[in-house]
């Protein structure tokens, strides 16, 4: 009964595994990633408007 109680865990650890994988692929393309995409996009001009408003200041 130790190789029952020893293999236990990994088992459960292998299986929470795949589905996190699985859960992951599954979200990747079709309507989520144009969500995805607007939201990266967003943050990246946020970023370089605000990349660019303190050189403009100083000039």
């Amino acid at each position: 009964m130790d190789y029952v109680s020893a293999l236990v865990p990994p088992i459960v650890m292998a299986a929470f595994f795949i589905g996190l994988v699985r859960v992951i692929v599954k979200s990747q393309g079709g309507a989520n990633k144009a969500k995805e995409d607007a939201a990266v996009d967003a943050v990246l001009a946020r970023a370089n408007g605000a990349r660019r408003a303190p050189a403009d200041s100083d000039a």
